[in-house]
């Protein structure tokens, strides 16, 4: 058993590849149409958005201490809370401008960190480059685990599953395990539960939420980006373009601002960047791309600040 990634036999589902046989017809984009369906879209975990929204709602509140000693607590935190689907305590990290006044709302950016990295290491890097923008910005500046150093949040998608490859990307949804599925479910609720927590205990601005991400956590903010855009008022991923276009429920993002980001020594997650670029201008996305002259690991102090500069722009629109 492969789990829900190869085949979903819902009824509505069949109904949406009707219509999608009426668009090939008509000559309309598939992948648009597709979207603006109620047929459910085989992308990532079976996990209902809704359902885990109030599902982490719940948790957080349950877990809730207003008058503890680190209640809106400031400064760089390392975190923890208990997860109940993993039977396990599972850490975040938190960075809470010094210059608030504990009362004003805070814009906040949720960080996911790439493959092999945990809630950490993007934070802690180039001599905590990340701190020193959020302070600078004054983003509430949160970095989950997402379960594990390899949980991708919820998608099964990585190299070389660009944009632009469905083959691939096919043949990793059919390839996930139901040890693996579970893997990527943990992964999705603990980021989900994290950014509910922080949003019981700090006075967020819910119209300034940004989500970024490197690596796989770029394929996990093209993911989460869409299935949770409720939350988000512009996304900003990193060299990691892990969509696969049939499959991904673009008008969630239609009205989003995304800023793109790649190295050009990042092959070949650049040729995937470059078509996706071009194919989401083309269909009118507010799409932002830039390059810098770097590899892979090379282009994240680069970019950095330009995308703080850009959720700066969204929040002043």
């Amino acid at each position: 058993m492969k789990g829900t990634f190869a085949v979903n036999t819902n009824p509505s589902f069949r109904k949406g590849a009707l219509l999608l046989c009426i668009a090939f017809v008509l000559g309309i984009p598939a992948t648009l149409l597709r979207a603006q369906t109620s047929a459910p879209i085989p992308f990532g975990c079976a996990i209902d958005a809704r359902d885990q929204t109030r599902e982490s709602r719940a948790l957080a509140k349950s877990i809730a201490s207003p008058g503890g000693p680190q209640w809106r607590a400031k400064g760089d935190l390392h975190r923890k809370y208990h997860f109940p689907a993993a039977n396990a305590d599972m850490p975040y990290r938190l960075y809470v401008p010094t210059t608030w006044d504990g009362k004003a709302k805070l814009p906040l950016v949720m960080i996911l960190h790439g493959a092999g990295s945990d809630e950490n290491w993007y934070v802690d890097a180039n001599d905590k480059q990340l701190i020193r923008l959020a302070e600078q910005h004054g983003y509430l500046l949160v970095s989950p685990l997402g379960y594990t150093r390899m949980g991708a949040y919820g998608t099964p998608l990585r190299l070389p599953a660009v944009f632009g490859n469905p083959e691939i990307a096919a043949k990793q949804r059919a390839a996930v395990t139901p040890e693996q599925e579970r893997t990527l479910e943990l992964s999705e609720k603990d980021v989900i539960n994290v950014l509910e927590i922080v949003l019981s205990e700090y006075p967020v601005d819910r119209r300034s939420m940004f989500l970024t991400g490197h690596s796989m956590g770029s394929g996990g903010t093209w993911y989460l980006g869409a299935k949770y855009a409720q939350y988000w008022a512009g996304i900003a991923p990193m060299s990691g373009p892990f969509v696969d276009e049939a499959n991904y429920p673009w008008e969630n993002i239609r009205r989003m601002p995304v800023f793109m980001t790649e190295g050009t020594g990042a092959t070949p997650s650049l040729v995937g960047s470059r078509a996706m670029f071009a194919w989401m201008k083309e269909h009118g996305f507010k799409i932002e791309y830039m390059e810098v002259n770097a590899d892979h690991g090379g282009m994240i102090p680069l970019v950095l600040p330009s995308i703080f500069k850009f959720f700066d722009r969204c929040r002043s629109k």
